[in-house]
Order: structure tokens, then sequence, then C-alpha cells
């Protein structure tokens, strides 16, 4: 699975009907790339998480599929309620997997990321579908969803290391 890093430029997303969209494709990238950085970080750290019954929060790793899968999920949600061809995003590697599997992963989805949006006019953007959790959503706020979901956790992980590093010097 490996996928040679391909940094998405302003002028290599040049293009789409509606600029909009490429925004959010860059931007996506770029909260996906930094909770990475920041899962990474937190690793080294050896932050734990808060116990919870929510699989998704039984570890770091365990979170970092689920950030990943989100990621997936978010672009497959989209081109199924705009009728796109399936972009081929590959199950995301298990718990036991993605620690090793992580960056190429994060390649594989980001270049799927890449191109399906290019073509699709700004009015696609702005009806409600439902989503995989039964809230509808517009496209675009599905896209800006994508976008802060990576941050959000990101944020979860610094409070974390912030209350560790008050610990250790406290």
């Amino acid at each position: 699975m490996a996928v040679p890093y391909r940094h998405r430029t302003m002028s290599n997303l040049a293009g789409y009907r509606y600029r909009g969209a490429r925004a959010l494709v860059l931007l996506h990238e770029r909260e996906l790339r930094a909770f990475l950085a920041t899962f990474r970080r937190a690793q080294a750290w050896g932050v734990t998480l808060p116990e919870t019954e929510d699989k998704d929060y039984a570890s770091l790793e365990a979170l970092l599929r689920h950030v990943l899968g989100a990621a997936g999920g978010y672009l497959k949600w989209t081109a199924k309620v705009l009728e796109l061809p399936d972009p081929g995003v590959d199950k995301v590697p298990s718990v036991e997997a993605i620690d090793a599997e992580a960056e190429a992963y994060l390649e594989h989805v980001l270049d799927r990321w890449w191109s399906p949006l290019r073509d699709i006019p700004e009015k696609d953007f702005e009806e409600a579908h439902p989503s995989n959790w039964g809230t509808p959503h517009s496209v675009e706020a599905m896209l800006e969803h994508a976008v802060v979901h990576p941050m959000r956790h990101a944020f979860q992980l610094e409070e974390l290391m912030g209350d560790g590093a008050r610990e250790a010097t406290g």
C-alpha cells in the first residue's frame, strides 16, 4: 500500500470548478498530517487515553485508526451522495497494524481525496443528505466536518500532553 508522498499545493489542485471544495481538500490534508504529527508526539510522551466504553478511544492506536478511517469514510459518503464512482479507499488497517501502516495509509487516503470533487459545481455542495450517523449534512458541511475531525482529536491529545507536562514539572 506504499503510496509516494505527493503534497498537494495550490498549483497542483488548480482546476476545481468550486474553489471552496479545493480549499477544503487542502485543509483536510493539512489537518490530517497535523493530527498524525500530534499523535506521534503523544505516543512518544506515553500518553494514555481516559477510560471509556467507546472502542475508538480504547488506546492511542484505536484513536489513530478512528481518525484515519473517518477520513476515508467522509470521502466515500461524499462520493455516494454525489453519485460519483467509488473512490477506491482501502479498508483502514486493524488496530494492531495501524501504527506501523499509518503513514502509508494516510498517503493512500489523501491520494484518493485529490481529484473526485474537481468537476463538481458549487450547487451540488449545498443539498443536505443523511450522514452515516443520521444527521443531515450538506456536502460542504461534511467536508468541513472532515477538516475539523482531526483537529478536534489533535486538540484532545495536546490537552492530555499538557496535563502530563504540568504533572511532570508541578
